[in-house]
Formats: C-alpha cells, sequence, structure tokens
C-alpha cells in the first residue's frame, strides 16, 4: 500500500551531500539529464539509489504510469469537477479530437493574426492585455522572457484591479493605436471586466466611437463574450478543459504571439511537446519532472521543508516565481484526497523566490544560516541576453554555480557566527539560450512535476476552490442589502467607506 511506502521513505537514512558525493563518483552523470536544451542537475539535492528505489516503487504503487496515460489520453483527470485536463492537446500531444480542435483553433488565432499585421482592423501598434491570474501571469512572463526590443506592438498586461495598475498604461497608450484583449475563461472574472470597462470608456473620451471593434476575446465561453459586446469574428475561443494557470498554450497566448510573432509562439509549443514526450517516454529513474517531483516529496514529506526557493539567475525570467507560485500553489494547495478524506501528509510547499544577484543581498542570509532548511531551484541562460562586457554574464553565472556550491559545502569556523553548516540542497537548470524552445520545454516540464507531486500525494491538481471564497465574500460586502461580516472586518469597511 502507498502508506507503507511512504513510512519506507521516511525511515531512509539520512547521509550527507558530502558523503553521497564521496560514495558515487559518477553522481554527477547520474543525477544530470538534459532535454530540449536544458540540462538539470539533481545531484545536489539528497536523492539517492535507495530513496530513489523507494519513491519508484511508491509511484508504481499510486499507479502513475496509469495516470498519465489517463491525462493525455483526455480521460476525466480533473475527478471533482468531471473534466479533462487538455493542455497537453494545446501542444499537439493527447487526444487527437482534442488536438484536432486545439489546432483549429490555433488557426483561427492565426487569421486573426495576420488580418491585425495587415492592418485590416486598424492601425494598431499597442496592446493592452487584460486577465488576471493564468490569462496573465502566463503571458506577461513570457513575453519579459522572449522580448527582444525591436517590435513592432508594445505590450502592457494588467491584471491588479487597482486602478494605479492600468492608469500608467492609458496615460502613455494611444487610443486609437491600442488594441485591447480581454482573457476570462468565463468572461465573468469581476476584475478583469472592471479594467475591460475603464479602458472602453478611456477609449471613448479620446474620440473612439466604437471602442468595441478594438476588442479581442480570448475566452471559452464565447457566448459569454458576445454577450459582453465582443464582435463574434474577433473571439478566439479555447477548450472548457484548459485550466486557466495552463492556459498560455491556448489562445490566451494571443498577446505574446501577435507582439513576438507567431512563429515564437510555435516553437514554444514545439517545445513544451518535446517535454511531453520525455515525460510519457522515459524510464521514472531518468524521466526530469518525476525526478524533480521525488525531490520535492523527499523535503517536504521527510525533512519538513515547508517552503521551496526560486532564483532566476536572469533578469528576464525574473516573473517566473510568480508564474511557479500559481501553478503550483493553487493546483497542489489541498488537504484532502481524490476521495475526500483528510489528507495525512503535507501538500504544496510554499513557492517563494527572486532575481540573482539581487537575492543574494537579503534573503540568502537565511538560507546559509537560517534555522530554516529551505531547498533552492537556480536558473540560468548559458548565452548572454546582452550585448555588454562579458564580465556581466561571467559574473552572473559565477554567482549562481557558487550559491549552490556554497548551500552545499558550507563552511565550518569556530566562530559561532561565522559558521555555515552547509549540507543544504539545490538543483540547477541551465538553459543553452532564452528562446521559445527552450522555455516552451521548461514550463511543460513544472507543469508535469506538478502533476506527478499530486499523483504521489493522491490529491487533485485541476480544481481551485479555494479562490472563489474570498471573491464571494468580496460580492457579499459589496451588496448593500444588510449583508454583514465579522466585527473586524466590519469596522474596516466603516474605516475604509464611512459609517453607513
Amino acid at each position: 500500500m502507498t502508506s507503507d511506502h511512504w513510512q519506507t521513505i521516511k525511515a531512509l537514512p539520512q547521509a550527507s551531500l558530502e558523503h553521497l558525493f564521496a560514495e558515487d563518483s559518477d553522481r554527477v552523470g547520474n543525477l544530470g539529464l538534459e532535454q530540449s536544451g536544458l540540462y538539470f542537475d539533481f545531484s545536489k539535492t539528497h536523492l539517492d539509489k535507495r530513496a530513489m528505489d523507494a519513491f519508484q516503487k511508491l509511484a508504481d504503487d499510486a499507479q502513475l504510469s496509469t495516470k498519465v496515460n489517463a491525462l493525455f489520453a483526455g480521460e476525466p483527470v480533473n475527478v471533482s469537477e468531471g473534466r479533462a485536463a487538455e493542455h497537453g492537446a494545446e501542444r499537439g500531444t493527447g487526444n487527437p479530437t482534442s488536438v484536432d480542435n486545439a489546432h483549429a483553433l490555433h488557426q483561427r488565432m492565426r487569421s486573426l493574426i495576420g488580418a491585425i499585421e495587415a492592418a485590416a482592423l486598424g492601425e494598431f501598434t499597442q496592446i493592452i492585455h487584460l486577465g488576471i491570474g493564468g490569462s496573465a501571469l502566463g503571458p506577461k512572463m513570457l513575453h519579459q522572457a522572449l522580448k527582444l526590443g525591436d517590435e513592432k506592438y508594445e505590450l502592457a498586461v494588467v491584471s491588479n484591479i487597482d486602478g494605479a495598475a492600468l492608469e500608467p498604461v492609458l496615460e502613455r497608450f494611444t487610443a486609437e493605436k491600442t488594441l485591447l484583449v480581454v482573457a476570462s475563461k468565463t468572461f465573468t472574472t469581476a476584475e478583469t471586466l472592471l479594467n475591460a470597462q475603464s479602458v472602453l470608456d478611456w477609449m471613448r473620451e479620446q474620440g473612439i466611437t466604437d471602442p468595441l471593434g478594438q476588442v479581442v476575446a480570448l475566452t471559452a465561453d464565447p457566448e459569454q463574450a458576445v454577450e459582453w459586446g465582443v464582435d463574434e469574428t474577433r473571439i478566439l475561443p479555447f477548450s472548457e478543459t484548459v485550466g486557466g494557470r495552463y492556459s498560455l498554450w491556448s489562445s490566451i497566448g494571443f498577446s505574446v504571439a501577435l507582439a513576438l510573432g507567431y512563429d515564437v509562439f510555435e516553437d514554444l509549443l514545439a517545445g513544451a511537446a518535446a517535454m511531453d514526450r520525455h515525460f510519457q517516454e522515459a524510464s521514472w529513474d531518468k524521466n526530469i519532472p518525476v525526478l524533480a517531483a521525488f525531490a520535492d516529496q523527499y523535503y517536504t514529506q521527510v525533512r519538513g521543508c515547508d517552503t521551496r526557493a526560486v532564483f532566476a539567475y536572469d533578469e528576464r525570467l525574473g516573473l517566473l516565481p510568480d508564474y511557479l507560485q500559481q501553478l503550483e500553489m493553487e493546483s497542489n494547495g489541498k488537504s484532502v484526497t481524490l476521495e475526500g478524506e483528510a489528507l495525512s501528509l503535507q501538500s504544496s510547499p510554499i513557492v517563494w523566490g527572486g532575481v540573482g544577484t539581487d537575492a543574494q543581498h537579503a534573503v540568502f542570509q537565511l538560507l546559509h544560516q537560517g534555522s530554516h532548511l529551505v531547498p533552492v531551484e537556480f536558473l540560468a541562460v548559458v548565452e548572454p541576453g546582452d550585448s555588454l562586457s562579458p564580465a556581466h554574464h561571467n559574473g552572473l553565472l559565477l554567482n549562481c554555480f557558487a550559491q549552490g556550491a556554497a548551500l552545499m559545502a558550507g563552511k565550518k569556523s569556530d566562530d559561532s557566527h561565522r559558521n555555515y553548516p552547509g549540507d543544504r540542497p539545490s538543483v540547477t537548470i541551465l538553459l543553452e539560450e532564452m528562446e521559445a524552445s527552450s522555455l516552451g520545454a521548461l514550463l511543460a516540464f513544472y507543469e508535469h512535476r506538478t502533476f506527478v507531486n499530486a499523483v504521489l500525494l493522491n490529491i487533485n491538481p485541476f480544481d481551485q476552490f479555494g479562490v472563489e471564497l474570498g471573491k464571494q465574500m468580496a460580492n457579499k460586502l459589496a451588496d448593500d442589502d444588510g449583508n454583514r461580516l465579522d466585527a473586524s472586518t466590519e469596522e474596516l469597511k466603516k474605516r475604509a467607506f464611512g459609517a453607513e
């Protein structure tokens, strides 16, 4: 039974990293894996042969292979909502009917991009993309990572309902040159639609008589978009079986495909598809998402690590930690099993992070000498993203590699204030260069890793009911029908909006 495997894993000897390297002369070769322009170094984790064997038995008992097949076959793996999870079909991997449907919708997107590039809808040079969660994080992160600076279109992605996020965009944009892209799976997302209405009002104030003629909608509910006022020829649908945080492969990627070129979007899909194939075909001991999940579960369940830190040693990947926070914590932040019973294990660790080398002068103090054990993930790109002196990029990479080495080795000192305990784990992921195919493979890796973690925990990574409660409370507070919440919340409301 699965519980027996967990007991075995928790009872494993806890050898130090120094001992594991001394024990295995080819540890780097055994735990360094390459795929799609990426190199993954798991050697600085505490995974060894005994742990790997135990986790593989756990994976087999949890029917990981069967569940991977079910995921790609389009079976209803989202059991609480009775849905499939078909983001893989968006990049050509999965149920043939779903793959064909995704391809057709991509072609529709490509045709609309062609029309916009030919100025058939207007002379646009600026794009405002409105969404929230996966409808914004994915496009914003991709654009920051892949833009070169000479694009035809200026893209601004706005998610926050805070007017301070939208107003600066409106101040620098020109209404007649602006294409408004509204991204919402249900097309009922309150924050997104309020922002959209504000942009339409701004367009009217700037003399645009038909602002809805400058709107493109990205949604899984086209009828709702039509009802809102978008012309059906400017609605780009995607499948209901594609979750929001997995949706950048669908029409949600439209703004990036328009701003950077559709060929970039196609390369992104191709890279993700390559990782899909690796995930489906590789044995567990050489399967990159599976190995990452084994390490995640080891540190969460065995070493009691409540968090995992992600540091991108490349400014272009600065939004990746934010993207991963939603992907992993919204997916696996659960407390019940697939059967609805209380989860006896810890669920998703808290994901946090930042950008190197900035983080070295802030949070790395805790990582090296704090009382918390925090597994760290480093990401770096071999080819520089600038034309300055090589000293910049060389220094960046050397700092990245040195941090992982220092966390592992530590430094003993008779002065306790200057003692570094070491034996602190890290994984390093190297991209050969920052290009769409490698980035697509990287993001697909994170998706599959999240899925494997869910299978090992026996939870559903595809629902997110916890997102809804706060929204319901906000709606209740906004209603003037005598709704009351707790005394603290009512006092805050009174102080913000005045006495009733």
